[in-house]
């Protein structure tokens, strides 16, 4: 019986050492520098985001705290009042109609937009590759607008004398709406602004959800097709599962920027006619600055984040329970191809 000998490693190579035997071992200083690093990259990020979100946040609800007007901002005076410009807005019937007026005012904006975005990112994922380069190039015109600049526009468009959108409506035989004036009363002037807004916001959801169709194998619309599906059936079976995640993030974002949306709002007539169109951040600011209540408009505005946070409690609760599923499916998915190959 022979005995083998292991030989020395030669000159120059390096030997293996197991774990444990000394030097940098998994899980060590090597591993926790790994594992701290993203978190100092995030760094600069969160120090931004402190300074420019958070510090303005601290200050406008140390103001909603004091009364502040016209004359002691000139004296240079801090008077703290407590809670009552909480009391003041809470126990305002004007309030509460203006925010079931900004919670209707959202729910069918972003019902129409997601509707419309959706039917258009379809639309995208059907046509050839000219027409698609060419909506696509509207769309993001479209999008990238200012709002100022798209409120201007709009307003001259429905302007009461020289507006196109009445020169072309009495042209096809609307001559009642030759001088009509869209900003004079309360449905008109929201069916402008709402206008403004979905021509604003759909290419967002549009481009996203086509980008979501790209994703989409063809096998499976093939295989739906040789089990009978219709172009209906093979929607709801194929297409909208892929498109579900998409949706609700799109529809999240929405409802936050519908929500919070000022510019259209206030340029279009200013809350007008009579503050009937006014939103709770056109409230907050024609409070604040325009009646120089600015403790009241303060509070408005901390009271306007708390609601939109409770709003979208329960459908971050969806998103969050969707995000989940889908990395629950991943893991099967993963384990069962594991289990396959072994």
């Amino acid at each position: 019986m022979s005995v083998q000998t292991r030989e020395a490693p030669p000159r120059g190579k390096v030997s293996v050492r197991p774990a444990g035997s000394g030097g940098s071992a998994p899980g060590g200083g090597r591993g926790t520098g790994k594992g701290t690093l993203p978190y100092l990259l995030l760094l600069p990020a969160l120090g931004l985001t402190a300074v420019l979100l958070g510090w303005p946040l601290v200050t406008n609800g140390m103001l909603s705290f004091q009364n502040l007007n016209m004359t002691q901002l000139i004296q240079h005076v801090t008077e703290w009042n407590g809670f009552a410009n909480y009391t003041d807005t809470l126990t305002s019937d004007t309030f509460w109609r203006v925010t079931l007026r900004s919670v209707i005012f959202t729910v069918v904006n972003v019902v129409v937009i997601i509707v419309v975005g959706t039917l258009v990112g379809l639309l995208l994922a059907r046509l050839g590759p000219k027409m698609r380069l060419l909506l696509s190039v509207g769309l993001v015109l479209a999008w990238a607008m200012p709002p100022i600049a798209g409120t201007t526009v709009y307003q001259w468009l429905f302007a009461q004398r020289f507006g196109v959108v009445n020169w072309v409506l009495a042209k096809i035989g609307f001559t009642s709406m030759a001088d009509y004036n869209w900003t004079g009363s309360q449905l008109s002037t929201f069916f402008v602004v709402s206008l403004l807004i979905v021509w604003t916001s759909v290419p967002f959801v549009a481009i996203n959800l086509y980008a979501a169709t790209t994703t989409i194998s063809r096998e499976l619309y093939e295989a739906a097709a040789l089990d009978g599906a219709g172009a209906w059936q093979s929607f709801k079976s194929v297409t909208f599962p892929f498109l579900k995640p998409f949706l609700m993030v799109a529809t999240f974002l929405e409802v936050i920027w519908i929500f919070k949306a000022f510019p259209q709002v206030f340029a279009i007539n200013e809350g007008g006619p009579d503050r009937l169109t006014e939103t709770l951040p056109v409230y907050a600011f024609v409070e604040g600055v325009g009646n120089q209540h600015y403790g009241a408009g303060a509070a408005i505005s901390v009271l306007t984040i708390l609601i939109l946070l409770a709003l979208m409690s329960y459908y971050l609760r969806l998103v969050l329970r969707q995000e989940a599923e889908d990395d629950e499916a991943g893991e099967s998915t993963t384990d069962r191809k594991k289990g396959e190959r072994a």
